[in-house]
């Protein structure tokens, strides 16, 4: 296929890695940048080999983009993806997709209406690991799926983020707490419901240059997410707690017949674990050798081909709505002691990747 140009607004640190993966894809070939920061959209530009715009409307205007890269701050993910819909560019954002879920559901519906693919991240249910485990999932290993524990205590961000108030400001839900949550219902399917509490454990923080401030949100969130197929997701989310400890970002499912355990919902290079119910977990070998780290750009680069191909993407924005809808459905319970949250919205869970599929052989649907 001949590949289709990517233009990245936001040039912060996730943008980089956006770049750097994006040559390894012939997919999509990098073709201009934008930022707030005329100059850091300059610098990146020089260092990637691409086109520098002064604004989005200028990227917009650029015909050699037909995939916007939306990496601007949670705040104005919204804003930007609506502007470059209503231009008639595909769009790819990263998480969430907005901050409310009837602005994600708009999202989802001017994209539809223009005929233009909507995806957004996390797509790290495409790595080796993510994909291995979905695999074992599928083929019925595990027997029917009852439980699913999952951590993401990311630490203190003040710690080494420049300007940590904006994550803050949305939660650790909101930023980190969407990679499980889009795991486990690509592996499992739809939330119904959600309960939450959340805590703030140490409110006043100080920036790398000692600069106090105050959290915006709890930094210690426990939610509780019922599944459409019975399974509970019991998920622990923490802007407090972060190395040394062993639960940094793992999951595991358990079923009646055996249990997996997912090293990292991140690294494609994960380890995945098998054990049968009341035995030791054994190291299980990945559908094939594993990306070391996160191919960030692996998203984009499958929604290109399956543009080119006719065909579903599988970082769909019909997901992303449903994860915000969650995300909100937590928010609503913490404020209101834990009460229940119905959640209404529903996707269709993307298949395995063609390679994937073809390691665990034909038990599993061709989807």
């Amino acid at each position: 296929m001949t590949p289709l140009g990517i233009g990245i607004i936001g040039t912060g640190n996730i943008a980089g890695g956006y770049a750097s993966d994006a040559i390894t894809h012939p997919e999509i070939r990098l073709v201009a940048a934008a930022d707030l920061d005329p100059g850091r959209a300059a610098v990146f530009a020089a260092e990637h080999g691409c086109r520098a715009h002064a604004s989005l409307d200028d990227l917009l205007a650029d015909p050699e983009v037909d995939i916007v890269v939306n990496l601007t701050i949670h705040h104005a993910h919204h804003e930007v993806t609506k502007r470059a819909l209503e231009a008639g560019r595909h769009v790819y954002s990263e998480k969430p997709l907005a901050l409310r879920s009837d602005e994600a559901q708009e999202l989802v519906a001017l994209a539809a209406e223009r005929g233009l693919r909507l995806g957004c991240s996390p797509a790290t249910f495409l790595g080796e690991a993510q994909q291995t485990a979905a695999a074992m999932i599928q083929t019925g290993r595990l027997g029917t799926v009852r439980a699913v524990y999952a951590e993401v205590n990311w630490g203190r961000i003040e710690t080494w983020h420049p300007a940590p108030a904006p994550f803050f400001d949305v939660g650790v839900l909101v930023d980190v707490g969407v990679y499980p949550i889009t795991l486990v219902t690509t592996m499992l399917g739809r939330a119904r419901s959600v309960r939450a509490w959340g805590w703030g454990l140490k409110p006043d923080r100080l920036t790398i240059d000692g600069a106090p401030f105050q959290i915006g949100s709890p930094d210690l969130i426990v939610a509780a997410i019922e599944l459409d197929g019975g399974a509970v997701v019991r998920l622990g989310a923490s802007f407090y707690v972060g190395r040394p400890t062993k639960l940094t970002g793992s999951i595991e499912f358990h079923g009646d017949d055996a249990s997996l355990a997912l090293g990292s919902f991140q690294d494609f290079d994960a380890s995945v674990e098998l054990g049968a119910y009341g035995e030791a977990y054994e190291p299980v070998d990945l559908v094939r050798p594993g990306y070391r780290g996160t191919a960030w750009a692996r998203g984009v680069a499958e929604m290109a081909a399956a543009i080119a191909g006719d065909r579903p993407h599988r970082a769909s924005g019909e997901q992303a709505a449903h994860v915000v809808e969650i995300l909100e459905a937590a928010a609503i319970s913490m404020a209101e002691g834990g009460r229940q949250i119905e959640i209404t919205s529903t996707f269709v869970p993307p298949t395995l990747m063609p390679w994937a599929r073809e390691a665990v052989g034909p038990q599993v649907d061709a989807g």
